[in-house]
C-alpha cells in the first residue's frame, strides 16, 4: 500500500485526483500507476485501469488470476467491473469512497453471487494515510 501512496502523491503533486495503485503477484510488482484523467483527457484513465492494463501486458494474458490490487481508495463501477474482468484474486484498498464506491460504499460488484468471478477485499489498509492525501488535495482545489 505504501507503492500505492507514492503513485497517489505522483498524481496529487501532477493536479490529478490523488489515487495510486500497485498490481503485486507471487511478490512481484507487475505495476503502477495513478489517476490521469487530467492530463490524458481519457475518462478511463484511473489509476486500477492503467495498473490492471500494464500489467496484462507483463503477464501476456489479460488474466491475472493470483494478483493482488492495492489501491489507496475505493475502486468506483468502472474499475470494479475492470477488476472482475481480469481475474484479480485480491483488492486491497484504503479509503473508502462514499460518493462513488463499486465495492462496499454504494454498490457491491465484488461480491455479487450473479457474476461469475469473486474478489476477496481487504478495506481499510492505511485509511487515514490514504484519506489524509485526498482531503488535502481538494481542500487547495476549493481555495
Amino acid at each position: 500500500m505504501k507503492l500505492a501512496l507514492e503513485e497517489a502523491a505522483r498524481a496529487f503533486n501532477c493536479g490529478e485526483v490523488p489515487v495510486g495503485a500497485v498490481v503485486v503477484r507471487d511478490g512481484e510488482v507487475l505495476s503502477s500507476a495513478c489517476n490521469l484523467r487530467e492530463s490524458t483527457k481519457d475518462p478511463s484513465a484511473h489509476a486500477e485501469v492503467l495498473c490492471l492494463r500494464a500489467s496484462t501486458g507483463k503477464s501476456d494474458s489479460w488474466r491475472l488470476g493470483g494478483a493482488t490490487l492495492y489501491v489507496t481508495m475505493e475502486p468506483c463501477i468502472m474499475c470494479a467491473g475492470a477488476i472482475i474482468n481480469s481475474r484479480i484474486q485480491r483488492l486491497v484498498y484504503g479509503c473508502r469512497d462514499p460518493k462513488a464506491g463499486g465495492v462496499d460504499s454504494l454498490y457491491n460488484i465484488l461480491s455479487d453471487p450473479r457474476l461469475n468471478h469473486r474478489v476477496e477485499v481487504i478495506s481499510g489498509v492505511l485509511s487515514n494515510e490514504c484519506a489524509s492525501l485526498l482531503k488535502q488535495f481538494f481542500a487547495e482545489r476549493r481555495q
